[in-house]
């Protein structure tokens, strides 16, 4: 079955990078797994030889009749559906902290909205191992004044505790990406790292990374008051790639 473009399929085949994958979890038969957009199954026939159950999310429903046709379809819970609308909470009905366990290759086209759809789950699961685009992997695992840190990195890491694992070149598929891919572990904090919600953070981070290259005080001056940097000991001529979590979350306790 050839991949589909407008699903932005690319079929896993390499039995030691798929071996890799399925070691980075740490989940026991008896917890719930999920391996969100199982493709032709590769990736879920190892996770299957590894215990009784499966979940799996997936949109193509080439792909589910295929799935249905392997050996282990017994094992299968199968999902249809587009992930973006999934409700993971579903997979848990007792509402138990920290119960899901999740894996997958996640199709570079949605990776980053899946995240943040994810997080709205964040005191259910456990922890997270995923495929994605290289680039994407070494913006969430950044660290202030490094030329991937964003938006993304400090949004990523208010919600979650990230861990860069391993690379995957290309010819790892088929048919093979035009770019590199990697592979992340994320954890849910049980506790957001800094004292405030994640609306605010948000809509303080997306202003002072709304033109990279200027300093804070261009980016924000519209929406603090002239004394936010001095009562946070922050330099508004810095600019946003400079400052950590924690001194984003203080600009954002001063946003109008």
């Amino acid at each position: 079955m050839r991949a589909k473009k407008r699903f932005g399929q690319h079929f896993l085949h390499d039995g030691q990078i798929i071996q890799q994958i399925a070691q980075a979890l740490s989940v026991s038969a008896e917890e719930t797994l999920l391996e969100i957009g199982p493709g032709r199954g590769a990736l879920t026939q190892v996770l299957c030889q590894m215990r009784p159950k499966l979940d799996v999310v997936e949109l193509d429903r080439d792909l589910i009749a295929l799935l249905k046709t392997r050996p282990y379809a017994k094992q299968l819970q199968i999902h249809e559906g587009d992930v973006l609308k999934f409700d993971f909470a579903q997979l848990n009905p007792d509402n138990k902290a920290y119960a899901l366990h999740i894996i997958g290759n996640l199709p570079y086209n949605i990776s980053t909205p899946l995240l943040f759809h994810l997080s709205d789950y964040a005191e259910q699961i456990a922890q997270m191992v995923f495929m994605l685009q290289k680039e994407v992997v070494e913006r969430i695992t950044a660290e202030p004044n490094s030329k991937h840190y964003g938006r993304l990195s400090v949004l990523s890491q208010y919600h979650y505790q990230t861990e860069y694992l391993f690379d995957v070149p290309p010819e790892a598929f088929k048919p093979p990406p035009k770019v590199d891919s990697a592979v992340l572990r994320l954890q849910p904090h049980a506790q957001p790292p800094v004292d405030i919600a994640f609306a605010p953070l948000k809509k303080l981070v997306d202003l002072a990374f709304a033109q990279r290259r200027k300093t804070l005080h261009n980016n924000l001056k519209k929406h603090l008051p002239a004394e936010a940097f001095n009562q946070t000991g922050i330099d508004p001529k810095a600019r946003a790639e400079t400052l950590n979590l924690a001194e984003f979350a203080a600009l954002a306790q001063h946003l109008s």
